[in-house]
This record gives structure tokens, C-alpha cells and sequence, in this order.
């Protein structure tokens, strides 16, 4: 049987689906919601951008909406919901698409190891499996690098998408921002406590290591230059943190029917949480090279997750002549990256601690408002977005977390200037 059949019954319900998005998509606040995100990502814009991530407490919302029978049927209506149910919810600054994104099914597999994982059961707790553990031993472990394309499997799925809905929400081949998190790959092979002690008792091999890395990401980035597989970043692509691509600086699709694009056409997302008992020079020395090169091939960059970028910004990070987006995660001394960042290029993208909204039945709101006001203090004279990430539960209640959106919204607007 197509693996991507969808039967008549499954039809009717994602048609229904599509037709809702669309509609979303079409709405004026939504539009307008579009023009802001062009602006601030342009460092032109007049207000902090709210986005609330949905998908870490999805499954207190969505499956319980679902009604396809199919496998594949429930895959694509549980990413319709996921398109436009911040609108419908919690009206944050989450874009509707007019469009159903399809990206191509490309694969990159570091060193042609496989990873391997323990998870607790009834928990997000997991343990990666080392298959690297003294890298000297263990060096001849570290194969070619394979990476490739399956172009069959995306056309044959954006047939039957279109056969499905097509009339009524087109579907468009597009690619989200280049994702590049070397550390994070090693630490899936190695696991963390391994790579430190190899930083320590292999520096020099360590490093060839992460030069292998780089040169394979490059080696990755040709195939896909080549195949024609980078499109354009310009628009509701999403950049990884909770945030988009929405420019008008990078080639759009225009330029792209004229020529092949290359990685110094779109964006490019990378973090380094794993290094967080590094110290500043340690990073300096074993990591950043591989950063900075797999960095300078982006067009334009945005940079971390939760680890704090504050000791590695002077020396490092502030280095990366393309960077747009910095994340000021719960860990981050937010005053010193207002203090950096004030009056520049780099937009200040906070990341507040998830425990307000995900701890506790009730929200304390005084707590909440003094961690919003801090924020929009330190980062006065940025340009400021906040991404509420890593909410894993909202105790089944939308209205909670619609109240939290709604307090950043009521603070930006009396305290922002």
C-alpha cells in the first residue's frame, strides 16, 4: 500500500483543515502580523515579536482533536492544527500560513554513526548510548559522513497533498534555515561526560575532530547547492528558537528562478548548549573554530539556545559578522547583553524561564510581570523578540496560557519605549 495514501473519509477531514488555515492566513491581524516580523527582523521594528512554542505541550491540545484514521492522514492534520492554533488560542505573533510547507527529506548522518538512545519510560528523560568513548582508541570509528537527498519520497508526498487540499491551501516545496549544531551531534556519539574528558586527554585530536566536522557540514552544504535544494529564506521558514525567517535582505524566490542559490543566500541557525562547562577560553580554543567557520557560510545567523552566550560573547560570538538573532536564555546575564546589543545589529531574542507558565496550576502573575519588566529594562535600545520555549505542560489549560501571552502583551505596552 503508498505509504502516503489518504483515504476519502481522511480527505473530507483535511480539506476542512486546510480551508480553516487558509482562512486564518487571510485575516487582516494576521497580514499585519506578516509587515511586523519583515520589520523587526530588518531591525526596523516598533515593537517586541511574542511567540508562545506550542509544540512541547501539543499533546495536551491536539490529539484529542484528532479524528483521521491513517498514519500519514494523522501526520498532516496534526501539522495543520499546528499552523494556526497559536492564532486561535492564544493570539501571539505566531504567522498563519497561506501555504502548506513541504520540505525535501534530506538526511546527514556524522560520521556514519548511529545513534542510539535509553529512554525512561513516561518521561522526557533519555540517555544517548556512546559508541565513541576514548577517542584515540576509538578514532577509526569516526567514518565518511553521509548525507543525501530523497527527492522520490517528497514529490510523492506533494502529490497526494495536492490531490487532498491543493485547491484549496497550495502546498510549496520550501526549506527551513540550514540547522547546524555540531556539539550536539557529538555529545549523541560520545555522550557529555565523554567529550570532556577527550577535550582534556586529546586536545589535538579533538580538534581534527571538529575540523572533520566543519569540512563535512561544507561537503553537505555543496551536495545541496549542487541538487539545487536551497531555497529561499525570506519568509514564514521557520529559524529554528521559536522564531522566522521574514527579510527582505536574502535572495527571494525571484532571484531563485534566475540562478542556484547558495548557503550565503539564506539563514542559518547554530547553538552550542553542550559546552556550557567549558570555560570562555577552553570554548575559544576547541570549539569556536568549527563554529565560525560553518557560521561565515550563512547569509544572515541566529545563534543559541539555552546556554548562556554572556561568557563566550566578547571573544567569540560577537565575531560572527552575519549574526541577526542572539537567544538571552533563562541562564544569560540579560543586563550584560542589553549593554552589548543596545543601539546594534543583533536582535535581543529573549527566552524567559519556562516555570512561570509551566509550573503550578495557576499563574503568579506578579512573578511574571517582574520577569517581563526586567527583560524590556535590560534590553531597552534592542531590538527585542520573546520566545516562550520549553513548556512542557499547561495543566490541559489554554486559558492560562493565554493569560501569560496576554501579560507580555500588557507589559510591552506600559513599559516598552
Amino acid at each position: 500500500m503508498n505509504q502516503y495514501f489518504i483515504s476519502e473519509k481522511d480527505r473530507v477531514i483535511l480539506r476542512e483543515l486546510a480551508k480553516k488555515q487558509y482562512e486564518y492566513s487571510q485575516q487582516e491581524k494576521n497580514k499585519k502580523r506578516i509587515q511586523e516580523w519583515y520589520a523587526h527582523n530588518s531591525l526596523k521594528g516598533e515593537r517586541p515579536m511574542i511567540h508562545l512554542e506550542m509544540w512541547t505541550f501539543a499533546q495536551e491540545i491536539i490529539p484529542q482533536r484528532l479524528q483521521c484514521e491513517g498514519e500519514f492522514a494523522r501526520e498532516v492534520e496534526t501539522t495543520l492544527y499546528t499552523h494556526f492554533l497559536n492564532q486561535e488560542l492564544f493570539d501571539d505573533d505566531r504567522v498563519t500560513l497561506d501555504y502548506y510547507p513541504l520540505p525535501y527529506d534530506t538526511y546527514f548522518t556524522l560520521f556514519n554513526i548511529e545513534i542510539h538512545k535509553h529512554e525512561a519510560a513516561g518521561s522526557l528523560g533519555h540517555e544517548f548510548i556512546s559508541v565513541v568513548e576514548d577517542l584515540e582508541e576509538d578514532y577509526d570509528k569516526l567514518k565518511q559522513t553521509v548525507f543525501g537527498a530523497d527527492m522520490e519520497s517528497t514529490i510523492a508526498k506533494k502529490k497526494v497533498l495536492e490531490e487532498t487540499f491543493g485547491d484549496i491551501l497550495p502546498v510549496k516545496i520550501k526549506m527551513d534555515c540550514l540547522y547546524s549544531v555540531p556539539t550536539q551531534m557529538v555529545v549523541h556519539f560520545m555522550k557529555m561526560e565523554n567529550m570532556m574528558y577527550n577535550i582534556y586527554d586529546y586536545p589535538d585530536l579533538f580538534k581534527e575532530m571538529m575540523n572533520r566536522i566543519a569540512d563535512d557540514t561544507l561537503a553537505y552544504y555543496r551536495f545541496l547547492e549542487k541538487k539545487r535544494l536551497i531555497l529561499p529564506t525570506v519568509g514564514g521558514e521557520f529559524l529554528g528558537q521559536g522564531s522566522w525567517c521574514y527579510n527582505h535582505e536574502l535572495p527571494d524566490w525571484e532571484e531563485a528562478a534566475k540562478r542556484p542559490l547558495v548557503t550565503k543566500d539564506v539563514w542559518g541557525f547554530m547553538d552550542s548548549q553542550e559546552t556550557v562547562g567549558l570555560s570562555p577560553e577552553m570554548f575559544e580554543e576547541f570549539i569556536f573554530p568549527c563554529y565560525q567557520k560553518i557560521a561565515g557560510q550563512f547569509g544572515l545567523l541566529s545563534y543559541g539556545c539555552c546556554e548562556p552566550v554572556n561568557p563566550v560573547w566578547d571573544k567569540c560570538i560577537s565575531k560572527l559578522e552575519n549574526l541577526r538573532k542572539v537567544s538571552i536564555s533563562p541562564w544569560c546575564d540579560e543586563e550584560f547583553m542589553g549593554e552589548r546589543l543596545r543601539g546594534g545589529k543583533v536582535i535581543f531574542h529573549r527566552k524567559p524561564s519556562p516555570n512561570y507558565l509551566g509550573v503550578g496550576t495557576t499563574l503568579d502573575e506578579d512573578a511574571v510581570r517582574n520577569s517581563i519588566r526586567k527583560t524590556l529594562h535590560a534590553a531597552k535600545g534592542c531590538k527585542l523578540e520573546i520566545t516562550q520555549r520549553d513548556v512542557y505542560t499547561i495543566n490541559h489549560d489554554i486559558s492560562k496560557a493565554k493569560k501569560y501571552v496576554d501579560i507580555i502583551k500588557e507589559e510591552i505596552t506600559d513599559h516598552w519605549l
